[in-house]
Order: C-alpha cells, then sequence, then structure tokens
C-alpha cells in the first residue's frame, strides 16, 4: 500500500461511485467508512460519530469497538464538533481532555459533518502514529466529509 492515501482526484471518484445511487443514509455511510478505510495507510481506527442533542453517538466505523458517547466539548471529536472545525492532532496524549477509546492512537484527524450550518456529527480518523497526519491527508479528508453531506442532503439529519 502507498505511504500516502488516494490522490483527491482518484478518491473523490472512488467515493462518488460508491455512493451513486444508493438513498439509504446508513448503507451510504456504511460503505463510505470501508472504502476510506481501505484506502489509508497507517491508521487504526476510522469512523463516524451522529451527533444526538449534546453528544456524539457512534456510528459506522472500521477497527477496534469504541467510545459510544461522546459528549460535545469533550476530547478532540467533542471539541471539534463544538467548534465546528477539523482538528489534526499530532499526539493525542498531549491533547487536554483526551478520551482514550483505543491506548495504541497516537494522532488523530476529526472533521465535521455539516449540512445547512450545522454539525450533525463528525468524521474521526486515528493512527498508531505520532504526527501520520499531513495537511494533504486533512485536505483529502475535508473533501471526503464534504463529498457525504452533500450526498446525504437533508437525510444527514436523519441518521
Amino acid at each position: 500500500m502507498s505511504e500516502t492515501p488516494a490522490g483527491a482526484d482518484e478518491l473523490t471518484t472512488a467515493l462518488q461511485a460508491l455512493l451513486a445511487g444508493e438513498h439509504d443514509p446508513l448503507a451510504s455511510c456504511a460503505n463510505f467508512v470501508a472504502a476510506l478505510y481501505e484506502r489509508l495507510p497507517r491508521i487504526n481506527w476510522l469512523g463516524l460519530y451522529v451527533r444526538r442533542g449534546d453528544e456524539l453517538v457512534l456510528g459506522p466505523f472500521q477497527g477496534r469497538p469504541a467510545c459510544v458517547r461522546i459528549p460535545l466539548g469533550r476530547g478532540v471529536c467533542g471539541t471539534a464538533a463544538e467548534r465546528r472545525q477539523t482538528l489534526c492532532v499530532a499526539d493525542v496524549h498531549a491533547f487536554e481532555d483526551h478520551i482514550a477509546c483505543d491506548p495504541d492512537s497516537r494522532s488523530e484527524v476529526v472533521v465535521p459533518l455539516m449540512r445547512d450550518g450545522e454539525v450533525y456529527g463528525v468524521l474521526d480518523v486515528d493512527s498508531p502514529e505520532p504526527d501520520r497526519f499531513t495537511a494533504g491527508d486533512v485536505a483529502r479528508l475535508e473533501a471526503a466529509a464534504a463529498l457525504l453531506s452533500a450526498h446525504l442532503g437533508a437525510a444527514a439529519r436523519s441518521l
């Protein structure tokens, strides 16, 4: 497997093809997560958390069992959701209020999933390597998250 994820165009094309014609939001999210997990080297967890009121609830994922509920504002996921901004953390053990679902994870990227200016969830990617994620990786993950949000449309609220 290559050292960097597929280029943005290749990744976008693959994800668009995978999502095309599927109308069930859960099926779309599950395949989206599986496709990203398969294409990103040197990661140990990738998944979605869906917003339910003031917390994030575990959705489709690949990797070890994970924390089921994360309050908004807590950990990397809850902080990214509350701030409505992507967080790329080189060393999660140095992140104040980090929630260690998998003690083997060392770095993390969390991208808020947005619809009509509101956060409906997050895309969370963990690696066992410190400082694993590049600016290019973050840009690709943000583009993938935007593609998923566009595909889901209004159904994003019903996840």
